[in-house]
């Protein structure tokens, strides 16, 4: 079969390998879309160090065309929708529900083949069937919204607040329409990318900047959160907390990232500074409200290009260029 490979750092080529088996608990899934992520950047950069080659992608969905001996939860030609997640389910951290730090954290498309591909094997218990009105290409956005679900569980969002969001990529749209259904008094998103920042307006953003001192909120927002990764960004975001509000790194930051804190105004602002990491009991309910229509695959979705031009969707993807892109076996 065809499949994307991430060679060595720096390098992604398409080429044939072995057709997958599934183990007795796994399916196969024939890959109807993969999405491209900033994870899949900092896996070409040589970060996360997974073991090279490996064959990326951990946002997709598909049809079942191949199921293990021991598999009756789904049948062949079921759609799924495919958490990567995979757990030890026996450390410390996923005996306290935290299965997401697990200390022998494993993906689909990270540390094992991914999604990039024409087939990919999966465990059973990590597909979610899709109802008949959702289309499959479009399901491989559930995956990222499942980590944006993730996201507000941590930040345990109360009725009401003010949200900043720096980033108006895939993730920071996704956050953009979750604060807006937990019920936020406004949501403001700032981005220098002038494109995507449109595509927020669309959304119904309440203002929206290329810098946060254009918005009017001197006295900060309740919520602010980081969905870009970036260290300027994340410094100025972390000055622009209210009084006993929250910050939310959400944003996947290089290893040599750094950030200055001022811990007097944390202690005597009571101000939080929280982290969210992938996904968390939150994939069949990103289903759920993927099903209900929260997202507009037709406004998240900028590209939709075939397998082969993966290398260079990975460029475009790096260069800010579209939203999310998904790449079609």
């Amino acid at each position: 079969m065809k499949a994307a490979v991430i060679e060595s750092v720096g390098r992604a080529v398409v080429s044939e390998v072995p057709d997958p088996t599934p183990g007795p608990r796994e399916v196969v899934v024939e890959v109807a879309a993969c999405g491209l992520c900033g994870t899949d950047l900092h896996i070409l950069q040589g970060e996360f160090a997974p073991k090279l080659p490996i064959v990326p992608g951990h946002e997709f969905a598909g049809e079942v065309v191949g199921v293990g001996a021991q598999v009756t939860e789904v049948s062949v030609g079921d759609r799924v929708a495919v958490d990567p997640s995979l757990y030890c389910y026996e450390c410390r951290y996923c005996r306290t529900g935290h299965n997401n730090l697990c200390e022998r954290w494993a993906a689909i498309g990270v540390t094992t083949a991914g999604g990039a591909a024409q087939y990919a094997v999966a465990p059973v218990a990590n597909c979610v069937r899709l109802p008949e009105h959702i289309r499959t290409q479009d399901a491989a956005l559930v995956e990222p919204l499942s980590c944006a679900v993730r996201g507000y569980d941590v930040l345990q969002s109360r009725l009401g607040a003010h949200v900043l969001i720096y980033g108006s990529g895939t993730m920071g749209l996704m956050m953009l329409e979750l604060a807006k259904r937990t019920g936020a008094a406004s949501v403001d998103v700032v981005d220098v990318n002038a494109s995507r920042l449109e595509t927020a307006r669309q959304l119904g953003v309440s203002s929206s900047a290329a810098n946060p001192d254009e918005l009017d909120r001197p006295q900060g927002w309740d919520v602010v959160v980081d969905a870009t990764g970036n260290a300027a960004a994340i410094q100025d975001g972390l000055d622009r907390v209210a009084k006993a509000g929250t910050f939310l790194q959400f944003g996947v930051a290089d290893y040599a990232t750094r950030v200055t804190i001022d811990p007097y105004r944390i202690y005597n602002q009571e101000i939080t500074i929280t982290g969210s990491m992938a996904v968390l009991h939150s994939f069949e309910r990103a289903a759920e409200l993927f099903a209900a229509g929260v997202l507009d695959p037709e406004i998240f979705i900028s590209d939709r290009l075939p397998l082969t031009n993966y290398p260079q969707a990975l460029e475009q993807f790096a260069s800010g260029v579209g939203r999310k892109i998904v790449v079609v076996p």
